[in-house]
């Protein structure tokens, strides 16, 4: 099937899925766990040969890393559905509801958005996690994965829709693209394509956003900051420091640069290069720190970097505000973190760092759809419109207006007949 059908079968469908009951959702999410569990051997066999494939083509490390889907990533994401399942149902919820006048109610409800197009690379569990989320809020969607992992997202798509078809689902609301040109196809398709969201680098969410009339939901880089305050404690810094770093490094809320105030660099850094040699991690250091500890030089460049790998850059600064300036600088509005025993400090930093998701005395891993109960998430967005920081189920809906009337004609307010009373129900 080409893109343009592709496309439109899938606007067919969106429109069937906005009136899917949640019970029938939450069946085929069930029927989709059971099936995924089943067929577990088809899963690692794919996605073995994705990888002896990728290695023989040198991709790159974190690359490999995240394209890997063994057994604790499938139970991971069964987990995710299950989780999924629990949660509410974001459609059909009354977000407001007035009296016009006597008999004319006007109420605001949230629906679909309708078919998304969403480009990933790499991990296959980000098949599933998108393809559920889409099915829970009652989207179709059009996926693009990375060909370094087609197989084994040939064979979950398979799985997913075979499955949810069963449960009941309307045919052809879960559709997936293989190749480049695909992509490009679908970024003219305004007319059936109601959101495009796109995992990657800057430069290929900016080719997006260029490229195509469809609203664009952009998620580039995660270039994440730690800021060690004054009167930081030495051992809970190098903890969120060293968990924000390498607890797993190929993701985009992974821990990239390091702020420290120059109050706490003499104490604190030899603690923590004890904690990141331990761990293989490669330190870049400015000047300053490179007095105190030994280590590589960093450059401009490292400030802008999204390493996805075991090397982070540190600077010392003179201050909390030297330290938010270069944050909202050199930083990509996704997830920054503040470790200190200071009230005011937090606060300050809590409301001056212009990113998605600041946090206060703990990692930065915690920026996930599913650690904030969203049921995981198609990504985090680092825009300032519709949906921002991870986009779970919340984010995948939008309203409609509803207007119930019992012969009501603009006429008798226009000639002052009739008068509004706009009272909240």
């Amino acid at each position: 099937m080409d893109t343009r059908s592709m496309a439109i079968q899938a606007k067919k469908a969106s429109i069937l899925m906005q009136g899917v009951s949640t019970e029938l959702k939450n069946n085929a999410l069930e029927k989709i766990a059971k099936a995924l569990l089943e067929r577990k051997e088809e899963i690692l066999k794919a996605n073995t040969q994705d990888m002896e494939r990728s290695a023989s083509e040198n991709l790159a490390a974190p690359l490999l890393k995240r394209l890997k889907f063994d057994e604790k990533k499938l139970n991971d994401v069964v987990e995710g559905i299950h989780s999924l399942i629990d949660l509410e149902d974001p459609v059909g919820k009354k977000l407001l509801a007035r009296e016009l006048d006597d008999g004319l109610r006007l109420y605001r409800v949230s629906c679909p958005i309708g078919v998304i197009g969403i480009i990933f690379e790499s991990r296959p569990d980000a098949l599933v996690q998108i393809s559920t989320l889409c099915l829970k809020s009652g989207n179709a969607v059009l996926l693009k994965g990375g060909r370094e992992a087609m197989l084994t997202n040939r064979i979950l798509t398979q799985i997913i829709s075979e499955a949810s078809k069963e449960a009941g689902m309307p045919e052809n609301w879960i559709n997936l693209m293989e190749s480049r040109d695909e992509v490009n196809e679908m970024l003219a398709l305004d007319e059936y394509v109601d959101l495009i969201i796109p995992r990657g680098s800057n430069e290929f969410v900016r080719y997006i956003m260029d490229n195509s009339r469809i609203p664009v939901l952009g998620h580039a880089d995660g270039i994440c900051h730690v800021y060690v305050d004054r009167n930081a404690d030495v051992k809970r810094a190098v903890e969120i420091v060293t968990d924000s770093k390498t607890q797993y490094v190929a993701v985009c809320n992974a821990l990239e640069t390091l702020l420290v105030h120059k109050d706490m660099a003499k104490s604190f850094l030899p603690a923590l290069k004890e904690a990141l040699d331990a761990k293989s991690v490669e330190i870049r250091g400015c000047e300053r720190t490179r007095q105190i500890i030994s280590c590589k030089e960093a450059t401009e460049e490292d400030w802008k970097t999204e390493y996805l790998d075991y090397i982070l850059s540190i600077r010392i600064v003179d201050s909390l505000d030297d330290a938010i300036e270069h944050i909202n600088t050199y930083g990509s509005g996704h997830t920054d973190s503040i470790v200190s025993q200071s009230e005011e400090n937090i606060n300050h930093f809590l409301e001056y760092v212009d990113s998605g998701n600041v946090f206060a005395n703990c990692s930065t891993r915690f920026s996930d759809g599913f650690r904030y109960g969203f049921g995981a998430e198609v990504g985090i967005s680092t825009n300032k419109i519709h949906a921002r920081g991870p986009v779970g189920l919340d984010g995948l809906v939008t309203y409609k207006y509803k207007l119930i009337g019992d012969g009501h004609i603009v006429a008798d307010y226009a000639s002052n007949k009739r008068r509004f009373t706009h009272r909240d129900l």
